[in-house]
């Protein structure tokens, strides 16, 4: 079976796959490539396959095909569910892509749109064959340590303050081999749990929908930078080398016994100190260190949500909070600065409307009421967890005095 495997490459973003009696046609594109686009539908009109696959999964095809629905969105209820840094993080790289697409004229996602709109036309099947973008994102966050977190939040959030521009020569240089590597290699070493997720396990989740998707001739139509991994799973699946466990890569990892226990040893371990205090220090010390820890916290977390220009009442209640929130994993305090934040300044239907274009410039997730909650979320979250660190030596310090 082996021998009748074969790979041809036409180019940096077109290989030819051969697998016994079947064909498989991998488009390699650079998502706000307007090149891109017109190399995918005159693939499609030529090569007239059985069956198309689009690297999206179908809820983010629904939103590229209508309007989000942000009116549907409670976002008291992301707060509660702890959801709030997953849709920080879906609408930082919204606005990352939407930036590039700005300078493309093309909007993100735009080839696979029209990859399907083409399949309509000409009556081709098509398969939704990415995995969910809410699971991916869950996955990295969930697989990630702590200042792998922190390293990853940062790059996010700096993708938002920066000015810089992408034009369009340099969006179709992402789709050339020695470029794609490079960034390959620069996430594994900048954070290799994220890389982990969004590429490889997705290079083995695509590559198994493809593989298993039916007819003889096959158009896959997916990011360049998975190419190389879809073609070796491909190959490996083929010749029965390798199993994917889609069940597996489409579920939340386990969380180990130590990664649960680390969220309540920090509490403990403050109030042991506290405790230790009042009983060997005297009341004194114990009040000392009451005050370092609620003014190191309080503080902090309400710079943060003054930061994000958060009401003023909503800044009150971060300094308020963040003592008592910093001491209870289940809730923190940018749970209760987002939820007063919303009910202080509700999102209008103009906030709804405008959220996606918002999001491209700073001012915009200032002006908007929905980013600027979950900016208020984020800083005051980011200034109660320096807080902590920055209180616990401090109050083991006076215990030894």
């Amino acid at each position: 079976m082996s021998e009748s495997f074969s790979v041809e490459h036409e180019g940096d973003t077109v290989s030819r796959i051969k697998a016994g009696d079947r064909e498989i046609l991998l488009l390699g594109t650079a998502h706000v490539s307007l090149d891109s686009v017109e190399e995918v539908t005159n693939a499609i009109r030529e090569e007239l396959p059985d069956r198309i696959c689009v690297e999206i999964d179908a809820a983010r095809y629904q939103s590229l095909s209508k309007d989000e629905k942000w009116q549907q969105m409670d976002l008291t209820k992301v707060f509660r569910e702890k959801k709030g840094f997953l849709l920080l993080a879906n609408l930082v790289l919204t606005s990352f892509q939407r930036k590039v697409g700005m300078n493309t004229g093309i909007k993100p996602g735009e080839e696979m749109k029209m990859a399907i709109e083409v399949a309509q036309e000409l009556s081709i099947p098509f398969s939704f064959s990415d995995r969910p973008v809410q699971m991916t994102l869950q996955r990295a966050w969930a697989k990630s340590g702590f200042w792998n977190k922190m390293k990853l939040l940062a790059s996010l959030i700096s993708s938002v303050f920066t000015t810089e521009d992408v034009d369009a020569e340099e969006v179709e240089s992402l789709k050339q081999k020695g470029a794609l590597e490079d960034m390959m290699g620069e996430l594994s070493d900048y954070l290799p749990s994220v890389k982990e997720v969004l590429i490889d396990e997705r290079d083995q989740y695509l590559a198994s929908n493809i593989y298993q998707a039916p007819g003889n001739k096959i158009i896959a139509v997916v990011g360049a930078g998975h190419m190389k991994g879809i073609i070796r799973w491909i190959e490996d699946l083929y010749k029965g080398e390798k199993k994917v466990d889609l069940a597996e890569i489409s579920s939340l990892p386990p969380r180990k016994a130590v990664s649960k226990m680390i969220p309540w040893i920090i509490p403990a371990l403050i109030l042991a100190i506290v405790v230790t205090g009042f009983v060997t220090s005297g009341v004194d010390v114990g009040l000392k260190m009451l005050l370092v820890w609620i003014l190191a916290n309080g503080t902090l977390a309400a710079i943060g949500a003054a930061l994000a220009m958060a009401h003023p009442l909503t800044v009150l209640g971060s300094f308020l909070a963040a003592p008592v929130t910093s001491m209870n994993p289940t809730i923190g305090v940018g749970m209760v600065s987002g939820i007063m934040e919303y009910f202080f300044r509700k999102p209008r239907v103009h906030d709804m409307e405008k959220l996606q274009d918002d999001v491209t410039s700073l001012k915009g997730w200032y002006r908007n009421r929905i980013s600027r909650i979950l900016l208020v979320f984020f800083f005051s979250s980011l200034g109660s967890s320096i807080g902590t660190f920055y209180a616990l030596p401090r109050i083991s310090l006076l215990l030894g005095g």
